[in-house]
């Protein structure tokens, strides 16, 4: 309960900061990791926003790129997507190994 509010907390301090904003995107996975606790399918579309995010603003940064994947697997996972997340994490492997 206390990371879900600090999650909101956080974005709603600093949704008002561009959409590459460094901080901002922060906000954004604190939220996405907090909601992926408890409540997954209200996580997912901001997991999903963040990794078209990362993609977009920092394509050249694969370790954004897999940290966003990664929190995005785990609340396929959680959501009992089991096929989705798998497919996800072998592209995770695949840029890892």
């Amino acid at each position: 309960v206390v990371a879900r509010a600090l999650g909101w907390a956080c974005w709603k301090t600093y949704l008002g900061r561009p959409e590459a904003d460094a901080v901002r995107c922060d906000a954004m996975t604190a939220l996405g990791n907090a909601l992926c606790e408890s409540r997954p399918k209200e996580a997912l579309p901001v997991l999903e926003v963040y990794l078209a995010l990362c993609r977009r603003y920092w394509s050249h940064s694969e370790g954004v790129i897999l940290s966003a994947q990664t929190n995005l697997s785990s609340c396929l996972h959680g959501l009992g997507r089991h096929d989705e997340a798998l497919v996800l994490k072998r592209v995770i492997y695949d840029r890892v190994v």
